[in-house]
């Protein structure tokens, strides 16, 4: 099912996250769009995102990248699963690559996709773009967590 409404503000709207959180006023607020295989997010730096003028801060970028392709992730073990919400999944691991400097003044675009799927975890590769540019890419493991666990039940 597509939509023009984000994940995070369909599933999670008090979601608190730093990078995804639509309830956090001072968060990234990302929005990712499914759009067939693979996941979208259109994104516009502020001067505060920079490390330097013009050219956003590395730990942005990582911070972007990680919340996209957790909800790529999410959105991708709940179709497998035939659920109605996705599973709360939480990063295991990823490695980013800053491939060139991220210019803020202008709109970035996230995609992610998945690479490998599994019961309960999901490997994705994510790239972000400023314009035609890939600026950076990670790929990352995400996996879904259990009772007990502080992200269970999180959205």
């Amino acid at each position: 099912m597509e939509s023009k409404q984000g994940l995070q503000e369909r599933y999670a709207p008090e979601s608190i996250c730093f990078g995804c959180g639509p309830a956090n006023p001072k968060g990234l607020r990302i929005r990712s769009i499914p759009q067939g295989e693979e996941v979208i997010a259109d994104w516009k730096p502020e001067s505060h995102h920079e490390a330097f003028p013009g050219m956003l801060n590395g730990g942005i970028i990582g911070a972007l990248l990680d919340c996209h392709s957790n909800w790529t992730a999410a959105w991708s073990l709940m179709n497998k699963q035939g659920l109605e919400q996705p599973p709360c999944t939480v990063t295991a691991e990823y490695t980013v690559k800053l491939l060139r400097p991220t210019p803020s003044e202008k709109p970035l675009r996230l995609i992610a996709k998945i690479t490998e799927l599994k019961d309960d975890r999901a490997t994705v590769e994510a790239k972000l773009f400023s314009g035609d540019q890939l600026c950076a890419k990670s790929t990352g493991l995400f996996v879904s967590v259990k009772p007990g666990h502080p992200a269970y039940h999180r959205w």
